[in-house]
């Protein structure tokens, strides 16, 4: 049985979902770069929230997806 790896199509992803993940990724740095102190906690909660946020964003654009296929 052989796997097929698909390579995502640009014109998939929301620029919502886009958005979401460029700033958890701005986030976790900012958590890499505080290290230790008591910031960090609040980047990671942040960068960790975007993340949710970004797979909602994919989640629904799949389901309108699915949505306008069953039109």
């Amino acid at each position: 049985m052989t796997e097929e790896t698909k390579t995502p199509n640009p014109g998939h992803v929301s620029q919502e979902a886009k958005d979401h993940f460029g700033t958890a990724k701005d986030e976790f740095k900012k958590g890499l770069d505080a290290m230790f102190p008591p910031e960090v906690k609040e980047h990671r909660q942040s960068a960790q929230r975007e993340v949710l946020k970004g797979l909602r964003s994919l989640i629904d654009a799949a389901l309108e997806k699915f949505d306008e296929e069953e039109e």
